[in-house]
């Protein structure tokens, strides 16, 4: 029966990564559909290893034997989660104590720390208190009021608290890399991530000269630190997010909120399921 469960999981994973969503949907219900998409199919199969851990390698589930193959396997699956989780966090650990070591200045009445390289780089490095990196050469390169837009940007950052949700996010994707299109909907969730930063700073900053800033950060290398939530961004996405910029309609926020409701409930209701159906085992 645990076996079955487990078999039933997977099922019911691959039929969510097979829900295509629409590019005609505004950025706001892309991202709520897109971290649904990406995160609900390996959160049922933890809580169903979990149940299946709970109940143990004896007795009977309705009607059905149990037996030490799918608690095994349960086991398996926790032990490597939990292993993932703790060497993304170790890994987090040390770029945060890397950052204490660059010297601390103030940009505009903003702490920050500075990385010394001609390169352009501006981003949020650590984990539930990220601070800000800003590289010598984007000091040298945008003026500033180009230098405000990209710190209003990395603010937006820190105010939705990528830099630990996408840990999180992250540590799931890792789990679940067999699964179809989970590197489409990781560079969705990617993009989608900046233009809701773009979208915060354009609220407080001129939308152009954020556009300009962007356009001026992109044309620098990227200095090779995957752990940063960084203002530059691959050029493949530049267009995405110019055009973001530029447009009004930013989507219908009642309808993202029934969006988000739902997936939420649905979501909810169907990690919890193998944990609701463990009074069964007997």
């Amino acid at each position: 029966m645990h076996l079955l469960m487990v078999g039933g999981a997977i099922a019911i994973a691959l039929l969510l990564r097979y829900y295509t969503i629409p590019r005609t949907l505004s950025w706001p219900q892309r991202w709520v559909a897109t971290v649904g998409a990406l995160t609900l199919p390996p959160l049922l199969l933890l809580t169903t290893a979990l149940a299946i851990v709970l109940m143990g390698p004896a007795g009977r589930m309705a009607g059905m034997t149990v037996g030490f193959g799918g608690y095994g396997m349960s086991v398996a699956i926790l032990m490597g989660a939990g292993l993932v989780f703790l060497t993304l966090l170790w890994g987090g650990w040390r770029s945060q104590q890397q950052v204490q070591t660059y010297p601390a200045i103030q940009i505009q009445n903003h702490p920050a720390r500075l990385l010394d390289t001609p390169l352009c780089f501006a981003g949020q490095v650590g984990l539930w208190r990220p601070q800000l990196v800003v590289s010598q050469g984007l000091l040298e390169t945008l003026n500033g009021e180009q230098l405000a837009a990209v710190l209003a940007h990395e603010q937006a950052h820190a105010y939705y608290g990528d830099t630990l949700w996408f840990l999180v996010w992250g540590w799931l994707r890792r789990l679940t890399p067999w699964l179809p299109r989970t590197a489409q909907l990781w560079q969705e969730l990617l993009l989608l991530r900046e233009l809701r930063a773009d979208h915060w700073a354009a609220t407080q900053v001129d939308p152009l000269v954020l556009a300009e800033s962007l356009l001026l950060v992109v044309r620098s290398p990227l200095p090779p630190w995957e752990k940063a939530i960084a203002f530059h961004d691959q050029p493949h996405r530049l267009e995405d997010r110019i055009n973001a910029l530029l447009a009004t309609e930013q989507g219908d926020g009642q309808r993202v909120k029934q969006e988000r409701d739902r997936w939420l409930l649905w979501g909810g209701l169907l990690i919890l399921l193998p944990l609701l159906l463990m009074p069964l085992h007997q």
